[in-house]
């Protein structure tokens, strides 16, 4: 297990901690410090994947989070398994086990390459839609073949051990990446005061210093940035987040940034010996300015056979060298059209290898690192390229040819070095997906040769992002910028800092090659990529644009150019570049494609956080629960609630049935007194001097007239003018509101509101604020709860003091206590609401006082028969989304005359909502009083006709009264206010037909005199 291109000194790696890993089912070596890509090379490693399309051997390309082939499943274990993971960024640890994502039955031969082999040239863009077409009953059978053929990786089928968390964060600078401008400007901000976080997605913090040859006040330039990085680790207000992603650029500075915790140590935190640990964890981070130091991505050429392993970005070898000791081959190639790009071969000579040439497209290159490589007696030929790379399962040799760049075309003879290694660099592409995810488009430039970020609002860019790359300018640059985003932030003092002594190097002008000319044209040579992730190639752009596809978009979808995890980060500006060549248009003509989040993947468990398992929907419980379990009740599930359905008592030895309980808790309520814990309804506590003009804009009725000690029943449409909420809304004072919902649509109102007056109406002072935990509610309710709650509160309760829809304050049971005269039965009731920590006081309190009065607690279906003998609805059981309040004959509660348009208003103006044919609310009396409807019946005015036979509506509530003796129900039926009298049918599955009578929604006391005692 000898590491065959390992260097016998060298590299920021720990040479004294060695670590054994497995690839492939294979047994290999490295040192910590090692990525798995840096190990796998080192063990000489050529074969790591296979290509997604034609299933050819794919080997290490670049570094970074640009690698497009190295894209590795890992795991140990099932339940430790995670797809998608870049080996170039994946810290080795000890015991990792890791395999291609894509080869059967092995990466080394995969049967599937005979497939590409033979007929990759019938696989042009689009194939799959043109040739799976007919019969279309077939395409579910062809997709599963396609799908197994192809494929990045597997989900676990065991669940994961692991934890994850989220952080939410707020600082006056966010600094993403810690290259030298990353460095600088958090320096600067830090310096003035500003609270900074520092973000980098490599193992430890430096950038590019940590690869450079260049020295920086006269030491190396990696010292430097360990000094600068020991500065910030030392200052309070610092926050440094190694091995952290920013996935996310979102609206208003707020950026998702992915922390790998203990993913560097082991397969799982328990693993690593850190069991109760997160693996990972999304920063939620709200930033006052965001500084972009997200540095460049280095362009490979697009030649014939750049895929065979040991093709490689010219700056990935740099890396490989100086910082792992690694060497990834033997005879290197270079082939450039710039300058930066000679320090591989430099790097590569000094490390002891043959540099066979170097290959520069331009006519007269004579920069520093040029002179340096002649100096070195490396050859240099000018004015050509590597045409064609020659290998199979790795590279032999180079086909270098002069070209005319500008024309396009080979203009001398090919000539073929021997090699195993090529390094191309067509230049550099800022980083600007995080920008792009804003929705703000790259701006081009042609001196760069690249796309530079759109300005956004409270976002600097620094460094190599906007193109500023020579090492002094990208210094000083981000020095500038960290200086001037803290006094934007409010650090108004805020200075660059004083910037190292750099020496400052000569460079020659970048050419413009991405795709270099071949002796045969695109759809004939050999394959040439452009994104080798998605074996894109440029013959493949060239198709596209033959078959009328001219926009960079629709080019991408159709050959998925820039598609997947890759992002296009290595081959999008060379495809836009083809793609203008074919269509004789400029590149910023042809414009980029649009770069959304995530940057890099994320795993599920990051983003999903604590919020799984027990979390992921937990159960709320109110303050008298404990008593409703002990006193026997059964319960549901209501939202997230778990309310008591009904209390089940033992008669004569033997536990009454649902149908028994509810019999007795209604009649209790209808001759005595009963109780309900009705905590879980939403309250809203509302505030503000506009909130009384807010409260007339998103319900139909008028409230700018209501009086504190006031209570009014209120509907909330959605802008289609259909119902999505009722409840009432109490006044506390002049400009303060409490506002109740249903159970299962707090969290949706409260997000409606909020949506509203943050979009739409901004200029209103009125604040939301849900106290739905904040206050126990327990209903008092029967003819005899005047009775019971006279014993037990000083409020005074005479009809005319204290009237139907009033509310006051007092104590009850010596508590504090806010009571409602509102009724959802029908009956007398009044609603107490106390702060949740007393509930369970006043409770026993009530049920103390009320023995004398058999005070019957009762669950929610007893409630719902209660309110449905009076015709109350429930929002979201008698309505749907496509029911209006005239649909529902609440016409009484919507304001057409009020000065500013609500919610909905307009949409009720349509002739479709004004229909006498739309379904409305009725109630059904059952012809057999022992027959109770089923909810969710149809209802049809023929029973003979044949099916499909025409519905008319449906059954929204149905139950068995015991005050009625008889089943009853509450419908939808189209023209049902018309239809009172009629008899209507309701075909059963079991292909019984029940009958019904269409009668009024409102079974007992049509007048109201109950509650008004």
């Amino acid at each position: 297990m000898t590491q065959s291109n390992r260097l016998n000194q060298g590299g920021r790696i720990d040479r004294s901690r060695r670590l054994s890993f497995t690839f492939n089912g294979q047994q290999y070596m490295g040192f910590a410090g090692d990525t798995l890509a840096s190990a796998l090379l080192a063990n000489g490693v050529d074969v790591v994947n296979r290509s997604f399309k034609y299933s050819r051997p794919r080997g290490i390309t670049a570094a970074g989070p640009e690698e497009p082939n190295a894209i590795v499943q890992l795991g140990a274990t099932e339940a430790a398994q995670v797809p998608n993971v870049r080996a170039t960024q994946q810290a080795l640890y000890d015991g990792l086990v890791a395999r291609g994502t894509n080869g059967w039955p092995s990466v080394q031969r995969d049967v599937m390459s005979w497939v590409g082999k033979l007929g990759g040239g019938f696989m042009p863009p689009g194939f799959y839609y043109k040739t799976f077409m007919a019969p279309a009953s077939m395409w579910m059978t062809y997709e599963k073949f396609i799908r197994k053929g192809a494929g990045l990786g597997r989900s676990p089928s065991e669940a994961d051990p692991d934890i994850y968390d989220h952080f939410n964060q707020h600082c006056d600078v966010l600094v993403i990446g810690s290259g030298p401008a990353g460095l600088t400007a958090a320096l600067s901000a830090a310096r003035a005061g500003a609270r900074v976080i520092l973000c980098d997605e490599q193992e430890e913090m430096g950038g590019s210093l940590l690869d450079s040859r260049e020295s920086i006040d006269g030491a190396p330039a990696s010292a430097w940035a360990e000094q600068a990085v020991a500065e910030l680790a030392g200052l309070d207000n610092v926050t440094l987040l190694p091995r952290t992603t920013a996935n996310g650029y979102h609206d208003h500075n707020f950026v998702t940034l992915h922390e790998r915790r203990t993913e560097h140590l082991a397969d799982t935190a328990a693993a690593a010996g850190r069991e109760g640990e997160v693996r990972a964890r999304l920063h939620r981070v709200r930033a006052g300015r965001v500084v972009l130091a997200s540095g460049s991505h280095e362009r490979p050429l697009v030649y014939a056979n750049n895929d065979v392993p040991g093709n490689l970005v010219a700056g990935a070898v740099s890396v490989y060298i100086r910082r792992y000791g690694v060497v990834p081959g033997q005879r290197l190639v270079l082939s450039t059209n710039n300058d930066h790009a000679y320090r591989a071969a430099l790097d590569w000579q000094e490390a002891g290898r043959e540099v066979v040439a170097v290959v520069d497209s331009r006519a007269k290159p004579d920069g520093d690192l040029a002179k340096q490589a002649r100096d070195a007696g490396i050859r240099v030929i000018t004015g050509s390229a590597v045409m064609e790379a020659t290998g199979n399962q790795r590279v032999s040799g180079a086909k270098v040819v002069a070209i005319d760049t500008e024309r396009f075309v080979v203009t001398g003879k090919v000539e073929t070095l021997e090699c195993d290694t090529i390094a191309s660099s067509g230049g550099y592409s800022p980083v600007v997906h995080l920008a792009s995810h804003t929705g703000k488009r790259p701006q081009w430039r042609d001196d760069l040769l690249g796309f530079v970020p759109g300005e956004v609002k409270g976002m600097h860019v620094a460094g190599g992002a906007h193109g500023v790359y020579a090492l002094g300018e990208a210094l000083a640059d981000g020095a500038g910028v960290g200086a001037e985003a803290a006094r934007a932030a409010g650090f108004e003092e805020a200075a660059a800092i004083a910037v190292p002594d750099v020496e400052v190097r000569h460079e020659s002008p970048t050419s413009a090659l991405y795709q270099v000319p071949h002796e045969k044209p695109p759809l004939r040579a050999p394959k040439q990529f452009v994104d080798l992730q998605n074996d894109v190639t440029a013959a493949a752009v060239e198709l596209a644009t033959r078959e009328g596809f001219e926009s960079i978009e629709h080019v991408k979808r159709y050959t998925a150019l820039g598609f997947g995890t890759d992002q296009g980060k290595l081959g999008n500006i060379n495809g836009m570049a083809i793609a203008a060549r074919c269509l004789n248009r400029s590149i910023p003509d042809v414009g980029t494609t649009v770069f959304r989040p995530n940057y890099t993947p994320v795993s599920f468990g990051a983003i999903v956080g604590r919020h799984c398992r027990d979390l992921f929907d937990p159960e709320r419980y109110t303050a008298l629960h404990q008593w409703h379990v002990e006193n026997g009740a059964e319960f549901e599930d209501v939202g997230q609630w778990k309310r008591p359905w009904y209390f089940p008592r033992r008669v004569n030895g033997k536990r009454e049935t649902m149908h028994e309980a509810v019999a007795r808790e209604c009649l209790a309520v209808r001759r005595g007194v009963g109780i309900l814990d009705a905590s879980t309804l939403g309250k809203i506590d509302i505030q503000g001097p506009d909130a009384r003009e807010f409260l007339g804009r998103v319900y139909t009725n008028k409230w700018a007239k209501l009086a504190p000690g006031r209570v009014r029943y209120g509907l909330m449409c959605k802008d289609d003018g259909m119902l999505m909420d009722d409840g009432t809304t109490s006044c506390l004072g002049e400009n303060h509101f409490l506002m109740t919902t249903t159970t299962g649509g707090a969290a949706g109102v409260l997000e409606w509101l909020e949506l509203w007056h943050q979009t739409e109406w901004p200029e209103l002072q009125v604040y939301f604020s849900s106290v739905t935990d904040h206050w126990a509610t327990m209903t008092v309710t029967g003819p005899d709860a005047r009775k019971l709650m006279s014993e037990v509160t000083d409020i005074d309760l005479d009809r005319e003091q204290f009237k139907f829809m009033d509310w006051k304050e007092g104590k009850v049971a010596g508590v504090p206590a806010r009571v409602f005269r509102i009724s959802f039965t029908g009956e007398l009731a009044f609603e107490i609401n106390v702060q949740a920590n007393y509930a369970m006081h006043v409770w026993k309190a009530l049920f103390a006082h009320g023995e004398k009065y058999d005070l019957t607690p009762y669950g929610t279906e007893t409630m719902h028969v209660l309110r449905a003998e009076k015709g109350l609805i429930i929002a979201g059981q008698d309505t749907d989304g496509s029911v209006t309040p005239e649909d529902l004959g609440m016409h009484w509660a919507v304001g057409y005359d009020k000065p500013f348009s609500w919610i909905g208003q307009r949409a009720l103006t349509r002739p479709d909502t004004a229909r006498e044919d739309r379904k409305q609310l009725v109630g059904l009396k059952p012809k057999d009083p022992k027959v109770v409807l089923e909810e969710g019946a149809q209802i049809v005015l023929d029973p003979e006709q044949k099916i499909p036979m025409t519905m008319m509506g449906h059954v929204t509530s149905s139950y068995y009264s015991p005050v009625l003796e008889s089943g009853f129900a509450l419908a939808v039926l189209k023209g049902g206010r018309n239809r009172m009298g009629e008899t209507v049918y309701l075909p059963m599955s079991d292909g019984s037909v029940h009958q019904a009578e269409v009668v009024s929604t409102v079974f007992i006391d049509p007048k109201g005199e109950r509650q008004n005692v």
